[in-house]
């Protein structure tokens, strides 16, 4: 309890808007590229442009000890930041101020970092960090090790089957959609029921084979399979909540003679080979020293001649995590890098590259989706896991569907063989309409 004796914090002689405003403005350009509302009534700032709220002296200090992406989100998840009306076009307006100023280039120099520090000062925020919020990764552990992927995956996937029915199609489909057609009548559970048949096609899929879903989350591939044509799966996940979910539904469709979901990792499946194996953007989760090792388990549990179906982002340039954000609250640990790179791995464990399907824009409007069900669902979502959960979602979909929508990422069905001993790939000669 605060003794009510104690004197309180100096307000700031000059408002706080002013302060924050001042400091900004050196390091971004004039005028400012938002309008900025802080926690004493003042504000600062153009108008015409995005408002951003500053609820607390917290956000200011946040950004101070996080510099850029993660101070800004952690502000922003807590509520102590927060931006009006359109996030989605608030963050478009400040990229563009960006790109036009080239702002990405710029370095502060001393001068400016002597101003942020009397600015600091004034506001009365020179002070230890404070704790990070609670829907933050606290992953330990060796890297990539069985017990920690376990807990990486378990932050993500097991927060709540009925949180992520609300976002997904009934496919509970968790993967960039196939989108055949522009028709409004065309909804996401059409594009993942086409993506998850164009799978199928691709690995020639035929009643009585055998196949292995790596990383099968809540069961949509491995059920399509089995229910659309007749074969029998065994999915691997993680994810507790993931496999209790498959297991009932298989159960509902009376599927378990043909399906068998299994909570198991990628490097201990113990009854291969199969005739097919997919794996849909799973492989960004294992890590660049391990994805030798998964490769590896792609060729281990393929028959020759058998194809692999791997589906997986991609992104170049700095942060092949996806961003501090990302990094911090979504998925710890993730691992992308360009198609190439990881096209030689593949080949380089043994598999013969087939072909290569570009589906970037088919994410975008499947995060639009995702976005759109979100939002339709806002309040049951706070219900579920509180408000700062879903504000780690918003942020997520908002900035995820624009890093495919402007190239900063990509996804791609990659269609690889493991030839036999005489180089045979059991390819047709001719591409035909089953590979799409």
């Amino acid at each position: 309890m605060a003794d009510p004796e104690a004197p309180a914090d100096p307000l700031p002689a000059r408002p706080a808007a002013e302060i924050i405003a001042g400091v900004l403005e050196p390091l971004t350009g004039s005028p400012l590229p938002v309008r900025i509302e802080a926690w004493d009534g003042s504000s600062a700032g153009p108008s015409g442009v995005p408002v951003v709220e500053l609820a607390s002296p917290d956000a200011i200090l946040r950004m101070l000890w996080h510099p850029g992406e993660l101070g800004a989100a952690q502000a922003y998840v807590t509520g102590e930041l927060d931006v009006q009306g359109d996030l989605g076009a608030a963050l478009d307006h400040v990229w563009r101020v960006v790109h036009e100023r080239n702002l990405r280039a710029f370095r502060p120099h001393p001068r400016n970092l002597a101003r942020i520090a009397r600015a600091a000062r004034e506001l009365g925020v020179l002070r230890t960090a404070p704790e990070a919020p609670r829907s933050q990764a606290r992953i330990r552990g060796r890297l990539h090790s069985l017990r920690r992927d376990k807990r990486a995956i378990s932050h993500h996937y097991d927060l709540s089957n009925d949180f992520y029915s609300k976002i997904l199609d009934p496919h509970m489909a968790y993967s960039c959609g196939y989108w055949m057609s522009s028709d409004p009548s065309y909804t996401v559970e059409d594009a993942q029921r086409d993506k998850l048949d164009l799978v199928c096609r691709k690995l020639g899929l035929r009643e009585g084979m055998r196949v292995l879903d790596i990383g099968c989350g809540w069961g949509s591939l491995s059920i399509h399979a089995a229910d659309k044509f007749g074969v029998d799966v065994v999915g691997v996940t993680l994810s507790r909540e993931q496999k209790a979910f498959a297991d009932k539904r298989i159960a509902e469709i009376g599927l378990t003679d043909r399906v068998d979901i299994r909570l198991q990792d990628y490097r201990e499946i113990p009854d291969g080979p199969f005739d097919a194996v997919a794996s849909l953007e799973m492989g960004e989760h294992v890590g660049q020293r391990n994805y030798p090792r998964y490769a590896q388990a792609l060729f281990e549990n393929v028959k020759p001649t058998g194809r692999v179906l791997i589906q997986q982002m991609s992104r170049c340039g700095r942060h092949p995590g996806g961003g501090p954000f990302i990094e911090s609250f979504i998925a710890p640990d993730m691992h992308m890098r360009p198609v190439g790179e990881t096209i030689g791995m593949l080949e380089e464990a043994g598999l013969e590259l087939r072909d290569v399907h570009a589906l970037r824009e088919h994410y975008v409007r499947t995060v639009d989706a995702w976005h759109q069900q979100f939002e339709a669902n806002w309040d049951e979502l706070c219900a579920m896991v509180g408000e700062e959960v879903a504000r780690v979602w918003r942020l997520y979909l908002v900035g995820g569907g624009r890093a495919f929508r402007d190239g900063r990422m990509g996804v791609d069905q990659l269609l690889l063989v493991r030839p036999d001993r005489s180089g045979g790939s059991g390819m047709p000669a001719v591409r035909g309409p089953a590979h799409g």
